[in-house]
């Protein structure tokens, strides 16, 4: 029988959409199910061992059922976040990166205040979040665009802190060490590496399984909800957290232009009438806002989100970095161990030297704000971060004498289990 030629027209034009719509299925499965070699970081969450049949059937499918897993560090400045992301820097498949948003910062909001406005914050995070996507998938030429000067050739010494990523110090990015060398001291990868090659840094974070960013440049837990709900990134959240008044306390010793009038209430015992007091009321509203909602366990939390107290990993490093691991589905290299041991037992002499520095007493170090504060200040800032640190398990100060008792622990002992 033969067709006239509109009806031919008319079920080819019918057949567009049922093609379409069998072509995005195959994609989807063969995609998202992980089945080819090239797609290690394209899964939703599916097991990929309940396809072993295909491996079987079909010989020259990949069987490989281990997946990329991205992981952001999201902390507050002075927190402990330095030593935290060293936890993962020290790992041969992690490809750490240093606060790489630095640089989004600072062409786009370089005169930041605790008072964001509005479209300035808004537009900070849309940035912060299409260069940390691209970063996950190591396309490092996104971030060219907030490298001043600009770099020429895909090269730059001017990337934020270069030296606080092993990876970047290392082959085949910087030839001037070998594996023998062991730790890498910041200054000296500066000093001794040539010019940064993205290109390079490109090809070493391809080869590597893991993909870890520390920031304390995203304010709350649901400005990721876009990246965490990505299926693509398989993106696993640790929020750092600590008590306020260690952060206070560090931040005064280290940002002296901008809490310069803290000091003086410190240094004199008489606070000052105009003492500014919106970053402390700032952090403790973030931290409160995003601890609110990591504890609340939305759906789109589930498997992704772990909180972990600066004050546990700091009395109990080894412990609370194997859970941290564990909930990564990452192993505990024998290197990541001999670091913790190596840098949790320092003089606390030597990290006041150091104020960016990983090497400290770390048990001794979780505390010691409560040797540098007055009881004044401390009530202050207690009073200020109530909501907070009652949902953290933080104890209030009753006394001058119970503050500087170093005896008297002023953490809690509270199990933050991960959202699995």
């Amino acid at each position: 029988m033969w067709c006239s030629r509109k009806t031919v027209i008319l079920l080819a034009l019918v057949s567009i959409p049922i093609q379409y719509t069998v072509m995005k299925i195959f994609i989807d499965f063969y995609v998202h199910k992980c089945l080819f070699p090239n797609f290690l970081n394209c899964g939703l969450g599916q097991d990929v061992k309940s396809f072993d049949w295909m491996c079987d059937e079909y010989p020259y499918f990949s069987c490989n059922s281990s997946r990329k897993t991205n992981i952001l560090i999201l902390a507050t400045p002075r927190s402990g976040s330095s030593f935290f992301g060293q936890l993962f820097n020290q790992h041969s498949d992690v490809f750490y990166l240093f606060e790489p948003l630095y640089h989004v910062q600072i062409i786009l909001m370089p005169h930041a205040t605790p008072r964001r406005c509005a479209v300035e914050h808004r537009l900070m995070l849309e940035a912060s979040r299409d260069l940390l996507r691209s970063l996950y998938n190591c396309d490092f030429y996104f971030l060219e665009s907030y490298i001043m000067p600009r770099p020429a050739n895909h090269t730059t010494d001017k990337l934020f802190r270069r030296g606080a990523s092993k990876a970047l110090c290392s082959m085949p990015v910087c030839d001037a060490f070998s594996p023998s060398d062991g730790n890498i001291e910041e200054g000296d990868c500066v000093r001794k590496c040539a010019s940064l090659n993205l290109t390079l840094a490109t090809e070493s974070c391809r080869e590597k399984q893991h993909v870890a960013i520390k920031t304390v440049r995203i304010p709350e837990l649901s400005d990721l909800k876009a990246l965490i709900k990505d299926p693509r990134l398989n993106l696993k959240v640790i929020q750092l957290v600590r008590d306020p008044c260690g952060i206070l306390s560090s931040r005064i010793e280290t940002f002296h232009d901008t809490y310069c009038l803290w000091q003086i209430w410190r240094d004199t015992g008489r606070k000052p009438y105009n003492l500014d007091v919106t970053y402390l009321t700032t952090m403790c509203t973030d931290f409160l806002n995003s601890v609110s909602t990591g504890l609340s366990r939305p759906p789109w939390l589930h498997g992704w989100y772990m909180l972990v107290r600066y004050e546990d990993l700091a009395r109990n490093p080894l412990q609370k970095s194997k859970e941290v691991y564990k909930f990564l589905g990452l192993s505990m290299e024998r290197n990541v161990v001999d670091w913790i041991h190596n840098n949790t037992e320092g003089n606390n002499n030597e990290s006041a030297v150091h104020k960016y520095g990983t090497l400290r007493d770390s048990a001794a170090n979780a505390e010691s704000w409560r040797l540098n504060l007055s009881n004044d200040m401390v009530n202050y800032t207690q009073t200020v971060c109530k909501h907070i640190l009652d949902e953290l398990g933080y104890k209030a100060v009753n006394s001058p004498e119970d503050l500087k008792n170093m005896s008297l622990s002023l953490t809690e002992d509270k199990t933050l289990i991960p959202f699995l």
